[in-house]
């Protein structure tokens, strides 16, 4: 099975997505745009803080009637984060995804933050190594 130490290896930008509790959700927003991504780490210096996702905008934001521009993320973020660590496999992370019904898994090594995978990373990781999978059989059957 594959590491999360490995995917976060592999994944093309392994760049921690941040911003502060005081920052607006307006400049979460934007910079998750930039970025493509679907969430943000929120940290208090070098401390994980919280994590804001488009899941938390939605239902914490928009539907409470919050305004992007003045709300801070303090207000909306999810502050008690599901963390993983790089030594864990990706088998430990879909229990996580599934059990706790989310989308995103910052990893933290000894206190300090290393990334964050989606479950998007985790599924093209799995994809991977099925095909991976599949070519060394086809070749070990065609004798190639």
């Amino acid at each position: 099975m594959i590491s999360v130490k490995k995917l976060l290896e592999r994944k093309s930008l392994n760049q921690i997505w941040s911003l502060t509790p005081n920052h607006m959700v307006i400049e979460a927003l934007d910079l998750m745009a930039s970025g493509n991504i679907g969430a943000l780490m929120v940290m208090d210096g070098e401390e994980l803080v919280g994590i804001f996702s488009e899941r938390d905008y939605a239902r914490k934001g928009i539907r409470q009637g919050r305004k992007a521009k003045s709300t801070p993320v303090s207000e909306v973020m999810t502050a008690n984060v599901f963390t993983v660590t790089s030594d864990m496999d990706i088998e430990d992370c879909m229990e996580l995804f599934s059990d706790k019904r989310i989308r995103h898994l910052p990893v933290v090594d000894d206190g300090r933050v290393k990334g964050m995978i989606s479950i998007g990373d985790v599924v093209t990781a799995i994809m991977r190594e099925q095909k991976e999978h599949i070519n060394f059989l086809e070749q070990y059957i065609s004798g190639t």
